[in-house]
């Protein structure tokens, strides 16, 4: 059952029972002495624990919403996508985009912060509720697999800043004490060993399969992430652990790729871990189809204009569409070329120019872009009749993932007769051959093939050395490898001076 609307916390129990009669209470504004003593109830509680992944909390505390946040930091500062100015100065806000995108940033660029608060906002979420529940009285045995979904969850939250930030403060209460104050900085290498332990300790406990939640399937494919990064994490691979955890997740490939990223993308076999989003129930931050299409692109999709309002902003670098094959079917993920006319059966008229609405791969200038330049993302479905608030859910974790870094991690342990069969499944379903030499070359590749516009593309370009090089109106930075890691943000440090500030910041 798909969530419908994880900001009213009792839908967590629905999850784990049919459940039609939508209660209008809002149990997180309950005090834990009036709410949250039976199984049942903390299990409502829990939602807002899940709530907190989509961002875009209205009441301001997390107005940060994933796709936008965070989506477009960690995208844009990869060699995927990109954020120029329009001409007129639309989307240059300050030139944050522009410092991302070329490397060029400052610990006080505020997109920078935004996610750093995003995630927090996530752990104090989960800290919050596993104090609820300790003051619950619950009884352990009740109690344990409630604590290892949350710990879980938390431990992704953690992940994300362990790969972002790296130096960060481990924080796992919900009551400050005074004489201790804020928690300063952890090392990297704390906070992975952290993740680890937090997963490994818990996963026995998460269920088996809950769409939506983090389970075991979800644990399994995180720790296998921290495994295949743990060379960039800790300086010490780890490509045969990758590999055994990986061994231990279960799934399957859906015969069409676009299976997973349709509007009803709840029923694909192969995502294992997806953020609901459900507009009509007011569900918060999952716009990213209204910040890439131009203001005219309704017209493409509704002879009536039955489309929300569109901003033109992030969309592809140029050189992305063309690393696809033209047989590939994923290309169609990088939206390209005349859009047409619904009312018309031409091609749509931009008004501010008076130019026809086609979208080019190549941007003419990163400073003063024309409105079409650029690739759009596409990979969700799009239709008539989409509200600004889509109804398909966020993919965070899917099957294809577990293949392929079973594959990376054969041809690092010098076995690619083993990876072939894995790269051969996901090469296959896009339509392709698979080439005769499987080395590491064709494995980034094809990550950044199957993977586009899923918030892998940063973390790729860093484990295979990309993300210091030069690409598209960026300079190569092959001496500065403290780019690797974000500052931490000078906003934070203003407010805790136990933080201390990343390396050549």
């Amino acid at each position: 059952m798909k969530i419908k609307n994880i900001l009213l916390c009792f839908v967590s129990a629905c999850l784990l029972s049919s459940c039609d009669d939508l209660s209008e209470t809002l149990y997180d504004r309950v005090q834990s002495s009036d709410y949250g003593k039976t199984a049942g109830e903390i299990e409502t509680i829990v939602g807002r624990a899940y709530s907190s992944l989509r961002g875009g909390a209205s009441d301001g505390v997390n107005f940060y919403p994933t796709c936008e946040f965070v989506f477009f930091m960690t995208s844009v500062a990869s060699d995927e996508c990109v954020i120029p100015t329009r001409i007129g100065g639309d989307w240059y806000d300050g030139g944050v985009y522009l410092d991302i995108h070329k490397h060029t940033w400052k610990p006080d660029n505020p997109k920078i912060w935004a996610a750093w608060k995003y995630y927090y906002n996530g752990i104090s979420s989960c800290n919050s509720i596993i104090y609820q529940v300790e003051q619950s009285g619950l009884d352990p045995v009740t109690a344990r697999p409630i604590y290892a979904e949350l710990k879980g969850l938390r431990a992704y939250y953690y992940y994300k800043l362990l790969d972002i930030y790296g130096n960060v403060p481990l924080d796992t209460t919900y009551v400050i004490d005074p004489a201790q104050g804020l928690p300063g900085t952890s090392s990297r290498a704390e906070v992975y060993r952290f993740v680890e332990s937090e997963l490994s300790n818990n996963i026995d406990y998460l269920p088996e399969n809950a769409y939506g939640r983090f389970t075991k399937n979800a644990a399994n494919l995180l720790l296998a992430r921290l495994y295949l990064n743990s060379e960039v994490y800790t300086g010490q691979p780890r490509w045969q652990d990758c590999l055994n955890v990986c061994n231990k997740i279960s799934g399957a490939l859906e015969a069409d790729y676009y299976a997973s990223f349709k509007t009803a993308n709840e029923k694909s076999a192969e995502i294992i871990f997806a953020i609901p989003y459900d507009g009509k129930m007011g569900t918060v931050g999952n716009y990213m189809a209204s910040m890439t299409y131009h203001y005219e692109q309704k017209w493409a999709l509704s002879a009536v204009g039955n489309y929300q309002w569109c901003g033109n902003g992030i969309c592809a670098q140029p050189g992305l569409y063309s690393a696809f094959d033209a047989n590939d079917i994923r290309r169609k993920s990088v939206l390209i070329g005349p859009q047409i006319d619904l009312r018309t059966g031409s091609t749509i008229i931009m008004p501010a120019s008076g130019n026809p609405l086609d979208y080019t791969e190549e941007i003419d200038d990163i400073n003063n872009a024309a409105q079409n330049c650029g690739g759009r993302l596409a990979k969700y479905e799009d239709k008539a009749g989409d509200a600004w608030e889509r109804d398909y859910d966020m993919v965070l974790m899917r099957y294809a993932e577990v293949l392929m870094m079973q594959a990376e991690c054969y041809v690092r342990l010098n076995d690619p007769t083993s990876a072939r069969p894995l790269v051969e499944q996901i090469r296959k379903r896009a339509g392709l051959d698979t080439p005769e030499t499987i080395d590491l070359q064709l494995i980034n590749d094809e990550l950044r093939r199957e993977f586009v516009f899923e918030d892998h593309r940063r973390t790729d370009n860093i484990r295979f050395g990309d993300f210091f090089g030069e690409w598209w109106e960026k300079l190569a930075d092959a001496t500065d490898k403290h780019t690797g890691i974000f500052p931490i943000p000078a906003q934070e440090i203003a407010k805790n001076k136990k933080l201390i500030q990343n390396p050549e910041y």
